[in-house]
């Protein structure tokens, strides 16, 4: 994700939303998210506000190209929490289960897109259809 070692008190944080914006979230999947142990934020304001640094954007935005895929809430926290394994594993650590992981979740993910494509393929099909039946033009 963002290679960074600033701490984040001198990281450039965000309001929750200014994340909502830069992320296409929802304030309130946003906090789901938080609640459900998927990403916690960097940060809190004094008042408690939730408070996010670029890096915590880049894991959103990893969660939500899962969500069009099925992926639950679950799921993508453990795929956040493998992948920042691997992120910051120093040399000679093993992390071969770790990887067979993510690669787990690479096969599934295949499978899912694939999944869709032919789903798309058939929207296509009813859509020429219903066009060339003077539906609409294209």
């Amino acid at each position: 994700m963002v290679d960074d070692d600033t701490p984040a008190t001198e990281q450039h944080l965000m309001h929750i939303g200014e994340v909502a914006e830069r992320t296409g979230l929802s304030i309130k999947s946003i906090r789901e998210y938080d609640t459900a142990e998927v990403l916690h934020p960097s940060s809190r304001t004094e008042g408690g506000f939730r408070l996010y640094s670029e890096e915590d954007v880049e894991w959103l935005l990893m969660v939500r190209r899962m969500k069009p895929l099925g992926f639950s809430l679950a799921e993508a926290a453990i795929l956040v929490d493998a992948v920042r394994v691997l992120d910051t594993a120093e040399p000679g650590v093993d992390v071969a289960a770790v990887r067979s992981r993510v690669a787990s979740f690479v096969s599934d993910a295949e499978v899912r897109r694939e999944r869709l494509q032919a789903q798309l393929g058939m929207v296509d099909e009813l859509l020429d259809n219903l066009r060339a039946r003077g539906g609409g033009a294209r």
